[in-house]
């Protein structure tokens, strides 16, 4: 099996090297875990370090304030979507029903989800994209009234970006809950966790200063990986993952 190497500190040597290519993955958590940095290390290291470009498609966040918040990193987007290594698709502006002051944006009346899917599509092939993220599902799938149509939108999302040639992350979101405390529930709408070939979580242990974040991968087809959960840590260079002895030293 092909993989490409996620970007992301300590994790490719916990999936035998990395994301399998032309898959989709599933980066899931509750509020604050690190879900829209851990889909940006993603595309950003992808094409800083292997020359792969990525497409962000936004429905949370504001491209500008997207750009902004990165730099605290070192990573500076703007040099990379001048060199069309890293493209934001702007669909925040959509939902909010405002103007969009980005190259390439969705418009109010464009959210139906087969025109998302068509723009989305066209970006990459203009672009040579090698990544996607979709961030997030449940602010993608608003539209939908019912739960059923909800679940065949990510079908077709899962169907077409795979065979597109795209390795794509989706994010999605969960309440918060302690590892072990019963049911655990990794999407919101509980379809997707089958759609993906990959699914992440990430949580928080503990509260307050002694709050741990961590990150525990619950499948990846095909694919040995460490059942444990895994301290990691949001550092001044991006997402790093740790061994879980180091959560105990």
């Amino acid at each position: 099996m092909e993989r490409i190497k996620t970007g992301i500190y300590g994790l490719d040597q916990l999936i035998e090297g990395g994301f399998p290519k032309n898959r989709i993955m599933l980066t899931t958590g509750a509020t604050g875990t690190g879900k829209s940095i851990f889909s940006l290390q993603f595309l950003y290291k992808g094409a800083l370090d292997y020359g792969e470009p990525g497409v962000y498609v936004t429905f949370d966040e504001m491209p500008s304030k997207i750009r902004e918040d990165v730099l605290g990193f070192g990573w500076n987007l703007n040099a990379l979507e001048k060199k069309k290594l890293f493209t934001i698709i702007d669909a925040s502006s959509a939902r909010a029903g405002a103007p969009s002051e980005e190259d390439y944006s969705l418009l109010p009346g464009e959210l139906n989800f087969d025109k998302v899917l068509i723009e989305v599509l066209s970006v990459c092939r203009s672009t040579k994209a090698k990544r996607l993220v979709f961030d997030s599902i449940p602010s993608m799938a608003y539209q939908f009234r019912e739960e059923q149509d909800i679940r065949k939108a990510i079908l077709k999302l899962g169907y077409i970006v795979s065979r597109a040639g795209l390795t794509t992350i989706i994010t999605s979101e969960v309440a918060e809950h302690a590892l072990g405390s019963g049911a655990m529930v990794f999407s919101k709408f509980g379809v997707e966790e089958y759609v993906a070939d990959g699914v992440i979580l990430l949580s928080f242990l503990g509260i307050g200063e002694h709050a741990t974040r961590t990150l525990y991968i619950r499948k990846i087809r095909g694919s040995k990986h460490s059942l444990d959960v895994h301290p990691m840590d949001i550092t001044d260079k991006g997402i790093v993952v740790k061994r879980i002895e180091e959560m105990f030293k």
